[in-house]
């Protein structure tokens, strides 16, 4: 006998129809045809309950070539980009997420599911960038009951990283500096190239923690529970990052071993962060902003932003040396919207968008990272002497076009 009852699956894709009918509309029209390809690959990438999942999960993108993958922070892009418009899938992927942390706090990044059983690293976690798609989400839904449930996750993950990631003196590290193995998602990143391994603070990492302090603190206020343990050691750490981290010769922002320090100081987009966490200083965000990200010597190209600034030496084409990450981009814009410079939001999210759609309209679909000067897609370095030696096609990952269209718009009305 035939049953009308809907499985998780079901759901999840018909949430994710309402995202299909409605991303057209977002943004220029010229960007139509590309958003409305990134919300049926959305759909598409939605696959049924199995473990470690209770619940249907989205796959970091059917062309990634690890396929099929969940989270790193590729899932919280991927959360974003479907808000406001599929707010059932965008909880459902909230809840995988939250739902793998350890006893410990540990979480672990990306989850692999192309094997016998599912995989992850016991070791490795992944920029804790998750509160943003919380606070997202209870943004578009209204549902605030999630936070009853992502600020014990939030408080356990604080607890692991001031256990396992604490730097010498202060601050917080990736274990990139210890084992080169990329924990902040910044695969052969240029800031450790030479740089004598230890626990030494890293701008990313430190900044990715204070998110987490301060995302903690305002949870506790929202529920009405105590932040004070979460104010004041944002407060501490605030200090530290706007006191130590900042150079001003670069007007940006660096990792510890590397400040003041011209010989092993790289301009790396990783500087961006503090602007994000909401922990420079008004002044110093401007110079970031002013010199670097709106600097076409640094860090603006036509496709921006480059992940490594045009005037370092170490810029070249290839994977988070120079190509740009429309994530990343995003990450900026948000930098820039948090310290009301809605100018540059415009600039960085309009020159991405038209650059994608352009390359879009040329490939017949969206690449896990592009050439900054619009060259094609394909000739970009990737990983040399790897399986995969180009970008990825079809990469949902890094790419919240539909976001990164909705803050634009956003920004247009300012």
């Amino acid at each position: 006998m035939m049953t009308n009852v809907m499985t998780a699956t079901d759901i999840d894709t018909l949430d994710l129809y309402r995202l299909e009918a409605n991303a057209g509309s977002t943004g220029k029209p010229e960007w139509a045809a590309m958003l409305t390809y990134v919300a049926r690959l959305h759909r598409q990438s939605v696959l049924a309950p199995t473990p470690p999942f209770t619940r249907s999960w989205e796959e970091i993108g059917p062309g990634y070539q690890a396929s099929p993958a969940f989270g790193h922070w590729d899932i919280v892009h991927q959360i974003i980009d479907v808000l406001p418009h599929s707010p059932a899938h965008a909880l459902a992927q909230i809840r995988n997420n939250l739902d793998m942390q350890q006893r410990d706090g540990f979480l672990p990044g990306a989850v692999w599911m192309r094997y016998e059983a599912p995989s992850w690293s016991l070791s490795q976690t992944h920029p804790p960038v998750w509160p943003v798609a919380v606070d997202e989400y209870v943004r578009a839904s209204g549902d605030v009951d999630i936070l009853g449930i992502a600020l014990p996750v939030a408080s356990r993950q604080i607890a692991w990283f001031e256990q396992k990631r604490k730097a010498e003196g202060e601050g917080y590290y990736y274990s990139d500096i210890l084992t080169h193995e990329w924990e902040s998602g910044v695969d052969e990143g240029i800031r450790f190239i030479g740089i004598h391994r230890g626990p030494k603070t890293c701008v990313d990492a430190t900044s990715h923690v204070a998110l987490l302090y301060r995302t903690a603190a305002e949870w506790s206020e929202r529920i009405g529970t105590d932040s004070s343990r979460y104010r004041d050691r944002l407060s501490q750490i605030e200090r530290y990052v706007q006191t130590n981290l900042f150079d001003s010769e670069t007007g940006f922002f660096h990792d510890s071993w590397a400040v003041g320090t011209p010989a092993v100081r790289t301009m790396a987009y990783e500087g961006i962060w503090p602007l994000v966490a909401g922990i420079a200083t008004p002044e110093q965000a401007m110079r970031v902003i002013d010199e670097n990200l709106l600097s076409e010597k640094r860090f603006l190209a036509p496709h921006p932003i480059t992940t490594v600034a045009r005037d370092d030496p170490h810029f070249e084409l290839r994977m988070w040396r120079g190509p740009a990450w429309n994530s990343m981009t995003y990450w900026a814009a948000r930098g820039c919207a948090e310290y009301k410079r809605w100018d540059a939001v415009r600039l960085l999210l309009e020159r991405a968008l038209d650059a994608s759609a352009k390359q879009f309209e040329l490939t017949g679909t969206i690449w896990e990272f592009y050439d900054p000067f619009g060259g094609d897609p394909r000739k970009l370095l990737r990983k040399p002497g790897t399986e995969q030696t180009m970008p990825c096609r079809d990469y949902l990952g890094h790419n919240p076009l539909i976001a990164m269209a909705r803050l634009w718009e956003l920004a247009r009305r300012q």
